[in-house]
This record gives C-alpha cells, sequence and structure tokens, in this order.
C-alpha cells in the first residue's frame, strides 16, 4: 500500500524484526497509564469533599484527555514498525543485458488473417518494443527464412534496429534451428534474451533450445496468427496455421516463456509484458520511510493534542 506523501507502507519481509521486542516496553507504558489513571480517580475520590467535587466538577469525565496518551503509544508503535525496516518489491531497469529479436520473415508472414499482415503487424509491434525497451539494454536483430540473417548486432541504438524492421523482405522456407544458434552467436555474457517471433518449422530448433539453456539463454517465443492463416503461392491457397505445440517446446527447453497472439493489439500487449520482464528486475528495497514519517506525525498530533486538552493556563 502506498499513500500520498507517505510513501510505501509494507508489512513484510522485515530486515531487522527483533526491533519488534520494543513494543514490549510500549505495551508496559500503556499498561502503566491505565494503572496511574485508575489511581489517580480513586485517590481523588478518596480524599475529596465529594459535595465540593461535585459542584465543581463536570458532571460527565474528559473523554478527550486520553487522546494525547494514545497518539503517543499510537506513535511509538508506528516508530518501532519503521525501526524493524520492512521492505518491498522494487523494480529497477536493467543497465546490463542483450536481447536478440529474432523475426520470421517466411512466406507464412504474407498471411493477412492478421490485419494488414502478419509480416506488417510484427513490424509495426517490434518497433514499439525497441522504443519501449529500458535505454541501457543491447538489442539485436535477426531475420530468417530459410537461413538466418543478423540485420543488426546488439546495440543502444533504437533507430538502428527499427530501421532495419522497416526493412525486412519475404523469403522462403523457415530456419527457426539455425536463427536460435545465430541469435546465441551474438549475444554477449551478460543478462541474455532472446525473443524469436513465429517460427514454423521444428528442425534443429530443439536442440537449438537445449544449447540456450546450457548458456543460460531463456527464449521466449510469440505464437503469432491464426490456426486459419493462409498465403495465395502460385495461385493456390496454402494454409501456414500456427505451430503453437512447437514454440511452446522451445520455451520450456530454454527456461523461457511461451505467448500467443491473434491480432496486433495482443502482440503489443505481448511485448510490453516481454518489455516489463527483460528490462526491469524485482528487489527488496527499504519501506521504512513511510512508516517513520506516519510516526513522526502521529507524535506531534500527540504534542498538539497535550497543549489543547490538557493544559492548566486558562487560554
Amino acid at each position: 500500500m502506498t499513500l500520498p506523501l507517505l510513501g510505501p507502507l509494507s508489512l513484510t519481509d522485515f530486515a531487522h524484526p527483533w526491533f519488534f521486542l520494543f513494543l514490549l516496553f510500549v505495551a508496559g507504558l500503556a499498561a502503566f497509564y491505565v494503572v496511574v489513571q485508575y489511581a489517580r480517580q480513586k485517590r481523588i475520590l478518596r480524599f475529596a469533599n465529594m459535595e465540593l467535587l461535585e459542584s465543581v466538577a463536570p458532571t460527565r469525565p474528559n473523554r478527550w484527555r486520553h487522546l494525547p496518551a494514545i497518539l503517543l503509544v499510537s506513535s511509538l508503535v508506528l516508530l518501532t514498525i519503521a525501526m524493524a525496516g520492512p521492505q518491498n518489491d522494487v523494480r529497477i531497469p536493467r543497465n546490463r543485458a542483450v536481447v536478440m529479436l529474432t523475426i520470421d520473415v517466411s512466406q507464412s508472414m504474407r498471411a493477412t488473417d492478421v490485419e494488414p499482415s502478419r509480416l506488417a503487424a510484427a513490424q509495426e509491434a517490434a518497433k514499439q518494443f525497441a522504443d519501449q525497451l529500458t535505454p541501457g539494454i543491447n538489442l539485436g536483430l535477426i531475420a530468417y527464412a530459410g537461413t538466418a540473417t543478423v540485420l543488426v548486432s546488439p546495440t543502444t541504438s533504437r533507430e538502428a534496429t527499427k530501421a532495419a524492421i522497416d526493412k525486412l523482405q519475404l523469403a522462403d522456407r523457415t530456419a527457426t534451428g539455425e536463427a536460435i544458434f545465430t541469435a546465441l552467436q551474438a549475444i554477449a555474457t551478460v543478462g541474455k534474451e532472446t525473443v524469436p517471433s513465429n517460427p514454423d518449422n521444428p528442425k534443429g530448433a530443439f536442440t537449438a533450445a537445449r544449447t540456450a539453456k546450457d548458456q543460460g539463454v531463456p527464449i521466449s517465443t510469440v505464437s503469432f496468427g491464426t490456426p486459419y492463416g493462409y498465403v495465395e503461392i502460385n495461385d493456390q491457397r496454402q494454409p501456414v496455421p500456427v505451430d503453437d505445440a512447437m514454440l511452446k517446446k522451445i520455451a520450456e527447453l530454454s527456461d523461457g516463456n511461451n505467448y500467443t497472439a491473434s491480432s496486433l493489439e495482443q502482440l503489443k500487449e505481448v511485448f510490453t509484458t516481454l518489455q516489463d520482464q527483460i528490462g526491469y528486475e524485482t528487489i527488496k528495497g527499504d519501506a521504512s520511510v513511510g512508516w517513520l514519517r506516519l510516526g513522526a506525525l502521529t507524535l506531534a498530533l500527540a504534542a498538539v493534542a497535550a497543549l489543547l486538552i490538557n493544559r492548566r493556563l486558562p487560554g
């Protein structure tokens, strides 16, 4: 939970939980206050002239007189939580990583089951992915059909990658395995990820996926298209359904993730998810500041309440 001006308030993953022993002192302080108030009331009743007391005392006790003590105890509880060092999940951008975006440019990408075509939609989503990727990450581009070609070596220049995406041309056949091996050769040794888009042929792909796992490179596959896609080749309609099972297997073998998309908007959502996973890492961060501020504010209110409610001199 995050409150405006205060910051995150977490009650998990305490770095110094032994500070909660201080709550025993707080509980003792609260108990001491109750005992003192009870003894004070008893002493007044024992020694006061009842007729005089009834004439000068209010008919009902001022319940607000306990507010400063309640606020004080509450502030001590809040400050104790802050001292215990609560932590929450914090997303920070990765500064050192390499991503190889591998895009299928085989004839199956001519299919128009995704408007305006599979390739055109993939190009638009890939350029958005390049724009949104964390600036410190090196991004490369591979296009593959019968062979795989490195169009852009890993670089932080997004313009170079987007320009190459715009120039993608269709070709015959699909060499998925070769594309993965080519990506592995282009990837550096730190923070590795390869994102192939819609490979069709499993020949060599599973071997490449196992090799990727051995090298610590997860492969995230994107099944893009529908089971009803087709292309016209030599005036004949050729079905080009997406092989979801093969793509899922590649992701599993490499410890990556598999996604499906049957429209441009779904593909953009997939790339946004990938961007979040690749571009950021989640670590435990300090979340004590919010409790510290809340405790200090409550302590200040206790002081103000004590001055206004329990003042001895007439105002």
